[in-house]
C-alpha cells in the first residue's frame, strides 16, 4: 500500500489493486453554513481550508457555540441535562479528494455513511447524487461507475430537525438530553465497488414450524440479460439455483430444509450461523454473507416463548446515554461494555427507547444472547396527523427492517414511546410491518397516556407494555406510598384476561443523590454543569461533606425498592417481563439519576452484581410473607416459591431456609421436600414458619432461601410485645404549649406534635420519582440518613438508610426544614432532593433553656398496636433520654423551636 499524504487542501489515498472498498476515514476539510447559503452559492465547487477528523462530530473537534450558562447557581436550566461544550445545529460541509484505485474500473460504486443526523447531500466532482434523510440506518448512495484516479467528494450534513417526531426534542434518536444533536458522520465511511451483476440485499427468514430457512435475495444486473448461478450455503446446508438475470432488479427466493438438531439461538445458547450467497456469471462473481440465528419468538397462552420455551424479560432501557461522546458507539467494543454490565446484573433484555441502535449493538447482542426491543424514532402526541412525517416514519421502518431485521437479538419492535394521536394509523403501521417482516413481535406503542388507550392492549399488539391496566397499577410507583408493605402481593388480578404477553413499563425511577466523584469522569464533549451546580450549592450550605452519605443512603434505599419491584413482577402469573428505568443513570430530563449504575454503566457502590443477581436471574428464589415488622407474640409464616426461566426443569432441588441475626447468629433453619421445579412463575415449593417468642429485644433478622447455588434474602424486624413505655423524668407530649412549659422547668421532653402542626414537607416513603426538576410538584425527599449506632436508636435496629420498618413512620410524618436553625446534626435526617438541598429531619435533639428536647415529626402515638415499629422507636428514644447519654450539643431558643411549628 502506498503512503497517505496530506496537503492543506486535500488528502489523497491510493490502495492496493485487490481491494473492493476505499475507506474514507481521515482528515476532511469542512465549512460551517450557519446562514444556509451553501447550496445557493455552490459550495460543492469551493475549497474549505480548515480540517477535522471523520468519522467524528463537530463537538469532537470543538466547533460550535459555547454554553451561556454556568454552574454558579442552581437553576432549572443548568439541571435539565449535561451541557454541550460546543453546540452547532445547521448545515455543515465536508470535502476531500480521493484517488479511486484501478480495481474499481468498470464496477458499480456506492458510498456508505453508516450514521448521520439528519440529512445528507452528496456531490462528486460537482455532480449531485441526491439526498438521504434517515436517522436510524446508513445513508447509501449509488454512484454508478467512477473512473480510477482523483475525484473530489463533498458531503453536506444538515442536523436540523426535519419532522415533528419528538415532543420537546426528547426522543432519544434526536435530542440533547442524552445523546446530542451532533453534526458529523459516524461509523463506517467508505466507497464500495461491486460488479455489474451483484447481490444488493440478502435476508433470512427462519420458519421453525415448517423447519425451513427461507431466504430472499435481491440481485441487480446492469449488464445485458445473462445466465448465472447462485449458491446458498450455511454449514452443511446448501442449495444451488440456476438464474436468468434480467436487466435491473431481480428478486429470488429459496428455501433450505433445516434438520432436527440444527443449533438454536437463545439467551443460554446464542448460536449464530453464517449464510453465504455466491453469485456467478460468465463475466464476474459476487459474494454476500449474513449472520443469523435459528430462533422463533411467539405468544403462547399470553406468555412469551423462545423456540417453544417460556421466556421472561429482565430488562432495562437504553436511551442513547454515552456521556463522553454524546453519541452511541459504532464499534463492538463500546457495546460490549453495555451488554457485559447488563449481564453482570442479571439482565437479558434491553429496550431502546425511541431510537434504534447501530449494527454493532445488534451484533454484540446476538453473540451474548440478549433480547432487544427497538423503536421508531418517535415520541409525540401527533401520531398519524402529519402525512409527510408518516411517510418518513414508514421509510425509517422499512430501512430498519432491511438493515437489522435478520439479527436474532432483534425480537421486539414498538412504534415509539408513549405515543398519542391516531391509533388507527399506528395499527396500520403495525399490520404492514407484520406482513412484511414477521421475524419480530410488534406493539403499537410502549405505553400511552391517551384516554381510552394504554390500560388495555390494542387489537394489533403482539405484546403489551404498560404501567397500569384497567384493573390497577402493575408497578410500585402507584403502590409503595399508599399500601403498607406486604410481600404477599403481586399483579396477577390486575393482568388476568390479557391474551398477549405483558411487559411492565419503566418500573422504578427512584432517584439517587448525585455522586460528586463522578464529575471527574466527564472528559469528553459534555460538561456536567448540573453536577457542579449541585456541588457548589451544597458547598454554600455547608452540606458538601454529607454528599457521599446522601449517595449511599439514597442509593441503598433505591436498590431496595428495585428489588421489591423485580420480585413482584417475577411472582405475577401473567407477566412475561419488566423493563427498568433504569439500571443506569439518565442525565437528561432534569438530571434523572435513577440508576444503581452511573451513566457510564459503572457501579456506584450501592449493590454488587452478585447481590443484584439474587433477585434478577433466570431462576429466582422467592418468598411470600405478610409484613416487614412483627412482635414476639407472633409466628412468622412464609410460602416459598420460584420463578424459573432457566431453560428447563430444575431437577432434584431441596429448598433450604435459614434465619440469622444481624450478627450472623443462626436462630432457625429447615428444608422443604425435594422436588423438580417446572418452568414459569409461581412455582410453589412449600411453606415454613418459626415462632418469635424467644426474641426478647428488638432484632433485625435475615431470612435466606437457597435453591442449590441460587439464593435470595429478605429482612424482617421483631420487637418485644411487652416493654417499658414510661421513664421517670422523661415527658412525652403532643402539646406544644405543654412542652414549652416543661422545658422552662428544666425537664426532658419528647415533643411529638400532630403532623398538622408542623411546618414542612409531607412525609413520603418512596424517594423522588424520576427527577425533582422534571416533576417539581412532589414532596421530593430521598429517604432518611441516620447513624445506626446512635444511642437514641439502640433499641430500634436500622441501617443508615430507609428500609421497610420505617414505612409506618415516614408515611405518617411531616419533614421539618432546619435551614433557619443553627447547625444541627439530626438523629434522623431526611435527605432533600438535589434541586433544593434543604436541611431536613424527622428527629432532632437540642437544649432549650435549662431543658432538653427531643422533637419528632413522625406520629409516634396513633395505632401503636398496629404499627409495632412506631411504638418501638418511641421506646428507644425515651430510653435514650432517660439515660446519662442524652446530652444535646446544640442550643435552641423557644422561638427557634416554634419556627418549626405552626
Amino acid at each position: 500500500m502506498r503512503s497517505i499524504y496530506i496537503t492543506t487542501l486535500f488528502i489523497c489515498i491510493a490502495i492496493g489493486a485487490g481491494a473492493q472498498s476505499l475507506p474514507l476515514s481521515g482528515n476532511w476539510q469542512y465549512a460551517i453554513d450557519s446562514l444556509d447559503e451553501g447550496i445557493k452559492q455552490g459550495w460543492q465547487h469551493q475549497q474549505f481550508k480548515p480540517t477535522l477528523r471523520l468519522p467524528g462530530t463537530l463537538d469532537d473537534a470543538g466547533i460550535g457555540r459555547k454554553p451561556a450558562i454556568s454552574a454558579d447557581s442552581l437553576t432549572r436550566e443548568v439541571l435539565l441535562m449535561l451541557t454541550r461544550k460546543h453546540r452547532y445545529v445547521g448545515p455543515a460541509w465536508y470535502a476531500r479528494e480521493i484517488t479511486v484505485p484501478q480495481n474499481f474500473n468498470g464496477k458499480h460504486a456506492s458510498l456508505l455513511l453508516e450514521r448521520v443526523l439528519w440529512t445528507t447531500h452528496v456531490w462528486i466532482d460537482g455532480k449531485e447524487f441526491g439526498t438521504r434523510n434517515l436517522v436510524s440506518t446508513p445513508h447509501r448512495y449509488d454512484l454508478g461507475k467512477l473512473t480510477p484516479g482523483k475525484h473530489r467528494i463533498v458531503i453536506r450534513v444538515d442536523n436540523r430537525k426535519q419532522y415533528d417526531m419528538s415532543a420537546s426534542d426528547m426522543a432519544h434518536a434526536y435530542t440533547d438530553g442524552t445523546q446530542i444533536m451532533w453534526n458529523g458522520i459516524l461509523g463506517k465511511m467508505e466507497l464500495q465497488a461491486r460488479p455489474a451483476a451483484r447481490i444488493a440485499d440478502l435476508q433470512t427468514w427462519p420458519d421453525k414450524k415448517k423447519r425451513i430457512l427461507r431466504i430472499t435475495i435481491t440481485l441487480i444486473n446492469e449488464g445485458p440479460v445473462s445466465a448465472g448461478s447462485l449458491l446458498l450455503q450455511t454449514g452443511k446446508l446448501k442449495k444451488s439455483l440456476p438464474l436468468q438475470l434480467q436487466e435491473g432488479e431481480n428478486k429470488v427466493e429459496a428455501e433450505l430444509p433445516v434438520p432436527e438438531g440444527f443449533a438454536e439461538w437463545d439467551e443460554f445458547r446464542p448460536v449464530l450461523h453464517t449464510l453465504t450467497a455466491d453469485l456467478k456469471t460468465p463475466a464476474s462473481a459476487d459474494r454476500r454473507q449474513l449472520r443469523f440465528g435459528w430462533r422463533e419468538i411467539t405468544n403462547h397462552n399470553a406468555h412469551l416463548q423462545v423456540n417453544g420455551k417460556r421466556m421472561f424479560l429482565r430488562g432495562t432501557l437504553e436511551c442513547a446515554i454515552f456521556p463522553l461522546t454524546g453519541h452511541p458507539p459504532m464499534d463492538r467494543k463500546g457495546w460490549a461494555k453495555v451488554f457485559n454490565s447488563a449481564k453482570a446484573y442479571g439482565l437479558n433484555h434491553l429496550r431502546f427507547h425511541s431510537w434504534c441502535p447501530p449494527e454493532a449493538a445488534f451484533a454484540v447482542a446476538d453473540s451474548m444472547g440478549f433480547y432487544l426491543q427497538a423503536e421508531l424514532p418517535f415520541w409525540n402526541k401527533n401520531a398519524g396527523k402529519d402525512s409527510a412525517m408518516n411517510a418518513w416514519l414508514a421509510l425509517e421502518a422499512e430501512h430498519i427492517s432491511r438493515e437489522y431485521g435478520h439479527h436474532p437479538s432483534f425480537c421486539f419492535w414498538s412504534m415509539g414511546n408513549e405515543l398519542e394521536g391516531d391509533f388507527n394509523w399506528l395499527e396500520e403501521m403495525v399490520a404492514k410491518l407484520k406482513k412484511e417482516d414477521p421475524r419480530h413481535l410488534y406493539s403499537t406503542t410502549s405505553f400511552t397516556f391517551q384516554a381510552e388507550h394504554g390500560a388495555w392492549l390494542e387489537p394489533g399488539d403482539e405484546f403489551f407494555i404498560t404501567q397500569w391496566t384497567k384493573k390497577g397499577w402493575v408497578r410500585g410507583q402507584g403502590i409503595f406510598n399508599t399500601i403498607a408493605p406486604s410481600f404477599n402481593n403481586d399483579y396477577t388480578k390486575e393482568t388476568e384476561g390479557l391474551n398477549v404477553p405483558i411487559i411492565t413499563h419503566e418500573i422504578g425511577q427512584y432517584s439517587v443523590f448525585p455522586n460528586m466523584e463522578e464529575i471527574k469522569k466527564y472528559t469528553g464533549v459534555l460538561d456536567p454543569l448540573n453536577f457542579k451546580a449541585i456541588r457548589n450549592d451544597m458547598q454554600r450550605k455547608n452540606l458538601l461533606h454529607l454528599a457521599p452519605a446522601f449517595l449511599q443512603s439514597s442509593g441503598k434505599f433505591a436498590a431496595l425498592l428495585y428489588k421489591e419491584e423485580i420480585e413482584r413482577a417475577m411472582k405475577t402469573k401473567y407477566f412475561s417481563g419488566f423493563q427498568l428505568l433504569d439500571l443506569h443513570d439518565f442525565p437528561g430530563q432534569g438530571t434523572a439519576l435513577i440508576g444503581i449504575l452511573d451513566a457510564f454503566w459503572d457501579s456506584k457502590g450501592l449493590v454488587s452484581p452478585e447481590q443484584h443477581r439474587m433477585y434478577c436471574q433466570p431462576a429466582v428464589p422467592l418468598l411470600r410473607f405478610e409484613k416487614a415488622t412483627y412482635t414476639n407474640g407472633e409466628t412468622f409464616k412464609a410460602a416459598a416459591e420460584t420463578a424459573n426461566f432457566s431453560g428447563g426443569v430444575l431437577q432434584h432441588i431441596i429448598p433450604e431456609w435459614t434465619v440469622k441475626t444481624a450478627a450472623g447468629k443462626l436462630l432457625f433453619s429447615g428444608k422443604l421436600a425435594q422436588q423438580n421445579i417446572a418452568e414459569g412463575t409461581g412455582q410453589q415449593l412449600g411453606e415454613f414458619s418459626f415462632p418469635l417468642a424467644g426474641i426478647s429485644r428488638a432484632t433485625a433478622l435475615t431470612i435466606t432461601l437457597r435453591l442449590g447455588e441460587r439464593r435470595n434474602e429478605w429482612h424482617i424486624w421483631v420487637y418485644p410485645e411487652k416493654q417499658q413505655s414510661e421513664y421517670a423524668g422523661v415527658h412525652y407530649t403532643r402539646s406544644i404549649s405543654e412542652a414549652m412549659g416543661l422545658l422552662r422547668d428544666g425537664k426532658k421532653v419528647l415533643l411529638n406534635p400532630d403532623t398538622a402542626q408542623i411546618r414542612g414537607v409531607d412525609g413520603r416513603f418512596a424517594p423522588v420519582f424520576w427527577s425533582p426538576v422534571h416533576f417539581p410538584n412532589q414532596p421530593g425527599t430521598m429517604g432518611i440518613l441516620c447513624n445506626p449506632k446512635h444511642p437514641a436508636l439502640a433499641d430500634f435496629p436500622t441501617e443508615a438508610w430507609s428500609d421497610w420498618q420505617w414505612w409506618h413512620l415516614i408515611t405518617a410524618s411531616k419533614t421539618m426544614i432546619l435551614d433557619e436553625l443553627p447547625a444541627i446534626d439530626p438523629v434522623v435526617r431526611v435527605i432533600d432532593n438535589f434541586f433544593k438541598n434543604r436541611k431536613m429531619a424527622n428527629v432532632i435533639e437540642a437544649k432549650v433553656g435549662t431543658g432538653k428536647l427531643m422533637l419528632v415529626s413522625a406520629d409516634l402515638s396513633t395505632d401503636e398496636d398496629k404499627r409495632p415499629a412506631v411504638a418501638q422507636l418511641r421506646r428507644s428514644l425515651l430510653a435514650y433520654m432517660h439515660g446519662a447519654r442524652f446530652q444535646p450539643k446544640v442550643a435552641l431558643t423557644e422561638q427557634q423551636v416554634q419556627s418549626l411549628l405552626k
